[in-house]
């Protein structure tokens, strides 16, 4: 049976699947550790009370990506290139999806408008981001090799999206909320095409390890194809919508440590 969880178990299962999921995966999160270190390094005067929290994401992202890297180790693998075509983090920024990594390894500081574009950046790829972890945990919460780690992940993306949601509204409050909206909803809608044609790619290589028949690698690729069309139609809009967390200062204080996986 085709399902999420047998389709996950069956990548955990083979130590080149495994090395390729969690190269991906660790590549894109020490990616967004760079990316917010930067913009704590430049957020603007004006933002200040900020740069501590971004720092905070950023560390956050950094000990995401050791511990998909400490999940290697354990199994004895070492990551291998992450392959373009499933490089999330560098396709959503060709397609002008948050801030430039030409700006952010200048010396100029941000302005506050670019925070509001990180903020609501972020916004769309934590929801992302914490969905799949929730997807996850609810398959593998105990499971012996990967379950402290899915836990940890889950706990911090959900931290994650508190946060933003909290930042764009104070900004909203004082008359960013146009641009909000307007940035939320271009981020949201180019989101979902790079996460389809990420997804098609990942499933492609993952079939040539796995040796998939041709007939289960369409399966799946028309189940992404589905997700995507409902999302371009309504999907898309739980990554705009904005509310105040039970969970406020989310991001306050220092990081917690990584778990031990080894």
């Amino acid at each position: 049976m085709l399902s999420a969880k047998s389709l996950f178990q069956e990548i955990l299962d083979n130590d080149e699947s495994f090395r390729l999921f969690c190269s991906i995966a660790a590549s894109g999160e020490s990616q967004g550790g760079w990316e917010n270190a930067r913009i704590a390094a430049l957020v603007p005067p004006s933002a200040r009370e900020l740069a501590p929290k971004i720092t905070r994401h950023g560390a956050d992202e950094d000990k995401h990506g050791r511990i998909f890297n400490a999940l290697m180790n354990k199994r004895g693998l070492t990551p291998v290139e992450v392959p373009a075509d499933t490089d999330y983090t560098m396709l959503l920024e060709r397609h002008g999806i948050g801030l430039a990594h030409d700006k952010l390894k200048s010396r100029q500081p941000l302005t506050v408008r670019d925070i509001v574009t990180y903020l609501a950046h972020s916004r769309v790829t934590e929801q992302r981001a914490s969905e799949q972890m929730e997807l996850l945990l609810r398959h593998f919460a105990d499971h012996p090799d990967i379950g402290r780690a899915v836990r940890m992940i889950s706990e911090d993306e959900g931290r994650h999206l508190a946060y933003c949601h909290e930042e764009l509204l104070r900004f909203a409050s004082t008359g960013h909320g146009p641009a909000i909206r307007r940035t939320l909803r271009a981020c949201a809608l180019a989101e979902i095409r790079v996460y389809r044609d990420v997804s098609l790619a990942v499933m492609a290589h993952m079939g040539g390890i796995l040796g998939w028949s041709r007939a289960r690698a369409a399966a799946l690729a028309a189940a992404i194809h589905t997700v995507y069309a409902y999302e371009r139609a309504a999907g898309w809009r739980r990554m705009v919508s904005l509310k105040m967390p039970e969970h406020r200062d989310a991001l306050g204080g220092p990081a917690p440590p990584a778990p031990e996986v080894a």
